[in-house]
């Protein structure tokens, strides 16, 4: 079992924007919302290309800050989100990506009862500044 991904202790990840910095990659946060529930799938990061390919294609693409690679959501998983609409934040500093997504998944872990992509990151609720349960 994976720990991080499936354990109920919290471990944040307080590096995460500085390991980002540290790769000298220039982009922004990209929130990724379920434009029909509302629902957050995800936080991702865009650079100018990720961006431009997102309208191209009219499916959410992103710059993979762990493997430094631009990154077509769902190419090989098949958990594609499908473009709605681009927000820009007021500082434009941060976007939302309002997708569709074409299967039921969207993160890259699986619910083991169905064996399925979950449908969001966020299926843990945060109990307290140490524990997590399952949401």
């Amino acid at each position: 079992m994976n720990e991080l991904e499936e354990g109920l202790a919290l471990t944040l990840d307080f590096d995460k924007l500085a390991k980002v910095a540290a790769t000298g990659s220039s982009v922004v946060p990209v929130v990724l919302q379920n434009a029909d529930s509302g629902d957050v799938l995800f936080i991702g990061y865009a650079n100018e290309l990720a961006v431009r390919e997102t309208f191209a294609r009219r499916s959410a693409v992103l710059w993979s800050t762990s493997r430094n690679e631009l990154w077509h959501k769902g190419a090989t998983s098949g958990d594609t989100l499908d473009l709605v609409d681009v927000r820009v934040n007021c500082e434009q500093n941060s976007l939302l990506y309002r997708v569709r997504p074409r299967t039921g998944g969207a993160c890259h872990t699986l619910d083991s009862a169905r064996g399925e992509a979950r449908s969001t990151c966020y299926y843990r609720l945060v109990e307290d500044p140490s524990t997590l349960r399952w949401a």
